[in-house]
């Protein structure tokens, strides 16, 4: 499918021969002919299906109508007045609409050309925005061409082609930019749609934090060059996270890193500038022990909000590390439940506020699992008020952090 190509017009002094031409190099060695207007070269390059040009009241619209493109005598008349109006800087979209045809005709395409705002202000920066969007369907290929708008349209044009990819679900390809040394009078041009792709990362980093899935990471992983394998390794880990199966994950993300060491020389430079971010995400694998991972996955819950697996990873850490003190097999079914059973016998031989946060946090426990709000009072208490909540849960993690089970290390150990 062929794209959408939208480039803007800038405006630059005219000379007795018209506008100073450049020859622009894409680094592919194919030649290309001079001109004034990058967007004239990018369109031969890309063959978009429909072109949109963008410009001001006083850009150089009278270019596109000479010397690049050789339209003859055509409406000859109307591109006089647009010289005038281009001269004064007061060209109106009617005398835009009305010449579009010469160009639609000459390309073989679809042409819009627009009028814009100065974008001096941020009500005229969004109206940018809004314009852009306006021409752009539903999923659409696109490409941006930057070469000749303001001095600050690449930042406006980076937060346009953002905007487009989120509300119309386009896929932008290229943001391109024609550049000119006055010294070595060369033209290279250059593509910045990477910049597009940290931004993706960014968003990916925003919606992992948000919600904890390692799977935001897996297309841009993929696409930064990455194995398949080790993507799959790490939609499995994310799986086994999200299912409390903490053992299933470790094993996963540690093949993942691996994987991740490996590629690490060959990924794409985005993947590489955001790798120590992602590895930081994935440290909480570096605990030595199983209690320690799970306190770790329930303290980045609670940080972001989600109580429901703060606390069921939380109060997992309980049981786990009563295991490991009473000398039990932690992944083993059985065991965790013969020794949770010993040691909530242990907590109601007498009242300490080990078994006080003991039974909140199992009653809570079952209660969000139930999607309740608990029918017993110090439960009901602190379900509904988030701040209650969350000091709680910091008080228990904190607890199993430091190993203040006095009452499972001395009965269970003695038993």
């Amino acid at each position: 499918m062929n794209p959408l190509l939208i480039t803007f017009l800038g405006r630059v002094p005219r000379v007795e021969q018209g506008y100073r031409t450049t020859r622009y190099d894409f680094g592919d060695g194919t030649p290309e002919e001079e001109t004034a207007f990058f967007g004239w070269a990018l369109c031969k390059r890309l063959r978009p299906r429909r072109l949109v040009i963008y410009g001001t009241a006083g850009s150089m619209w009278d270019h596109l109508f000479e010397k690049d493109i050789d339209l003859g005598e055509s409406g000859e008349q109307d591109r006089l007045a647009l010289m005038d109006a281009v001269e004064n800087q007061t060209v109106t979209q009617d005398q835009l609409d009305h010449l579009a045809p010469l160009l639609e005709t000459s390309l073989g395409i679809p042409v819009q050309l627009r009028i814009i705002p100065y974008c001096r202000t941020e009500s005229e920066q969004v109206e940018l925005l809004q314009i852009m969007a306006d021409k752009v369907e539903e999923k659409e290929q696109v490409h941006i061409d930057i070469t000749h708008g303001f001095r600050h349209l690449p930042m406006l044009a980076l937060l346009a082609a953002l905007y487009i990819q989120q509300l119309k679900q386009a896929e932008v390809f290229g943001i391109w930019y024609g550049s000119f040394d006055p010294d070595t009078k060369k033209a290279p041009v250059y593509d910045l749609s990477g910049l597009l792709r940290i931004a993706d990362w960014l968003q990916a980093f925003a919606s992992f934090d948000k919600d904890g899935d390692y799977r935001a990471f897996t297309p841009l992983l993929r696409d930064s060059g990455l194995d398949e394998n080790t993507c799959g390794l790490l939609d499995r880990a994310a799986y086994f996270e999200n299912i409390l199966n903490v053992g299933e994950a470790t094993g996963q993300l540690r093949k993942t890193l691996q994987g991740l060491d490996a590629a690490q020389a060959s990924l794409a430079p985005d993947a590489q500038l955001l790798m120590p971010a992602l590895r930081e995400r994935l440290d909480w694998i570096s605990e030595s022990k199983q209690f320690e991972k799970q306190l770790e996955l329930a303290r980045t819950a609670r940080a972001r909000g989600d109580y429901l697996r703060a606390v069921l990873y939380g109060y997992e850490a309980v049981i786990t590390r009563v295991c490991q003190l009473g000398n039990k097999e932690i992944n083993s079914f059985d065991d965790r439940e013969d020794i949770r059973k010993r040691y909530e016998n242990c907590l109601r031989e007498e009242r300490s506020k080990e078994r006080d946060n003991y039974f909140l946090l199992k009653n809570i426990r079952n209660q969000v699992a139930h999607g309740s709000r608990g029918s017993v009072a110090d439960v009901q208490k602190t379900m509904l008020d988030e701040g209650k909540m969350g000091e709680f849960l910091d008080e228990v993690l904190i607890a199993v952090d430091q190993e203040s089970l006095p009452e499972a290390r001395t009965v269970l150990r003695a038993k």
